[in-house]
């Protein structure tokens, strides 16, 4: 390959790096799961996104088809966050505390650690239940974590702190994930969301 061949792959590589940026951001502000204009922060997901998984916890092996004819609410997140998870966190129990308790038994919250490195499975629980006796703390290795998180959509990075002592945070994405009684992703709750709307949207779904 000449040096003009050359540079003709590289601009046509850069010009589709650019396509797919574009693609991405135009999906995040008009895609399933950006807000809908009737102020509903809650929104429908792809067909194709979401999936059965299995992960660790405290307890021992889970998959989510042990949650058949539940309504999941999931989150990704970690333990050392320090304002995103707890808010997303404390919205989903106070919403299902404004629920009647046979409609909050109904629900399964699971949160799940994309930071297996520091969250061991016993200080996963101890967290989780903090916020809703009924929420489950899961995590995997970082390989399986790299497989799920896409499938829903979702994201998480790892980014060095050179001058903490914690050594480095964790970047992800910050909406709740919602899959029905049948184990399909049905929609996403961006946060911010209020405890209000989101106790409505599950009981719309229960």
């Amino acid at each position: 390959m000449n040096i003009l061949q050359k540079n003709v792959s590289k601009i046509a590589y850069t010009a589709l790096l650019l396509v797919l940026f574009a693609a991405g951001l135009l999906l995040a502000q008009y895609g399933p799961f950006s807000s809908n204009p009737n102020g509903n922060k809650a929104t429908t997901g792809y067909g194709s996104l979401g999936g059965d998984f299995s992960l660790d916890s405290a307890q021992g092996k889970v998959h989510l088809k042990d949650f058949r004819g539940q309504l999941v609410v999931m989150y990704f997140g970690f333990t050392s966050c320090p304002e995103v998870c707890p808010t997303a966190l404390s919205s989903v129990a106070a919403s299902m505390r404004n629920l009647e308790p046979e409609q909050a038994q109904q629900i399964q919250p699971l949160f799940i650690s994309v930071d297996p490195a520091r969250d061991t499975l016993e200080n996963l629980a101890a967290y989780s239940a903090y916020f809703h006796p009924r929420m489950l703390g899961l995590t995997g290795p970082i390989e399986e974590l790299d497989i799920l998180v896409p499938k829903y959509g979702a994201y998480y990075r790892h980014i060095p702190l050179e001058s903490s002592a914690l050594g480095y945070t964790v970047d992800h994405t910050s909406r709740l994930y919602v899959i029905d009684q049948e184990g399909k992703l049905v929609t996403t709750i961006a946060h911010g969301t209020s405890v209000e709307d989101m106790t409505l949207l599950f009981k719309q779904y229960l």
